[in-house]
């Protein structure tokens, strides 16, 4: 992932509503605007402006179920949000050691 598609992702991410929806997605499946909203103390018209900017960044879809829109989690996309973090670990891990080993080196 390069930085300019991980930027609007992580935006997305930034926001706690956002961060409860997608792990009410993980843990329960794919769930209506209504369910979704259940309990939350957050509207519905809010909940459905959340989750349309999760879409945008490919992080859930939506499909029609009777007169419902049902929003399901895209797994592949947060799986790349993972891989782009653990990229980027990966590199402060190795900056680390050569800091240690300089460090260290008499």
């Amino acid at each position: 992932m390069k930085v300019t598609d991980a930027v609007p992702l992580f935006t997305a991410l930034a926001d706690a509503t956002r961060l409860r929806l997608l792990g009410r997605l993980s843990v329960d499946g794919p769930l209506s605007i209504t369910r979704l909203s259940e309990g939350t103390g957050v509207t519905r018209q809010a909940i459905t402006r959340h989750l349309y900017a999760l879409g945008r960044v490919g992080l859930v879809h939506h499909a029609p179920r009777g007169r419902e829109r049902v929003w399901e989690l895209d797994a592949k996309r947060l799986e790349k949000a993972k891989r782009y973090l653990d990229q980027i670990s990966a590199q402060w891990d190795a900056a680390a050691e050569r800091l240690r080993a300089f460090v260290e080196d008499p």
